[in-house]
């Protein structure tokens, strides 16, 4: 494994040379990390997003199916909203219901991806949702989602086998698995 200064270390052209590489994972190792990613925030640009990870009365989960993946919903922050209010209208316009209650703060999430050729950090926002109707779901076909389906905790499996990272780290934070990726039972 090569060695980079976080000095010199330029995030897309990492970014760019994970992708074209065999394993597409790397990890940094620095003193400070709050100071790196500060800097990592700093060159590129930035997408603030949120959602939720949604509990109906039954105890089961909302997740969205959405390019090939299980995903939680979330999007884009509108200017001029709170994070807590784009969160409830992303889980809401993503899944056709309408949240109870919106919750605890569970953690953030960055990810990278490349939009129009330029390599982006999305910050996502996690709250704990609570849902208390009956409605049927209804997938926002527009933005991708072909499926949104509750999940029981003992079923969270089926979801790791094909999800990102973030929304595992989701799911590890809240304890509905464990850091081994493995389901939680009881």
């Amino acid at each position: 494994m090569d060695r980079i200064e976080t000095q010199q270390f330029d995030f897309s052209k990492t970014y760019y040379e994970v992708l074209n590489s065999a394993k597409h994972t790397f990890f940094v190792v620095t003193d400070d990390t709050k100071a790196f990613l500060k800097k990592v925030i700093k060159s590129v640009p930035l997408i603030e997003a949120a959602g939720g990870l949604v509990k109906n009365k039954k105890g089961e989960f909302l997740f969205i199916y959405r390019n090939d993946k299980w995903d939680l919903p979330k999007g884009k922050l509108e200017k001029g909203e709170t994070v807590r209010m784009g969160a409830v209208r992303e889980v809401e316009e993503e899944c056709g219901i309408e949240i109870d209650k919106s919750g605890d703060k569970i953690c953030k999430t960055y990810h990278a991806y490349i939009i129009k050729g330029q390599v982006v950090i999305k910050k996502s926002h996690w709250y704990k949702m609570k849902y208390k109707g009956k409605g049927k779901l209804v997938p926002q076909l527009e933005e991708g989602i072909t499926e949104a389906r509750w999940f029981d905790k003992k079923d969270m499996g089926e979801i790791l086998e094909n999800t990102f990272p973030s929304i595992k780290e989701v799911m590890v934070v809240t304890s509905l698995v464990k850091d081994s990726q493995e389901p939680l039972l009881g």
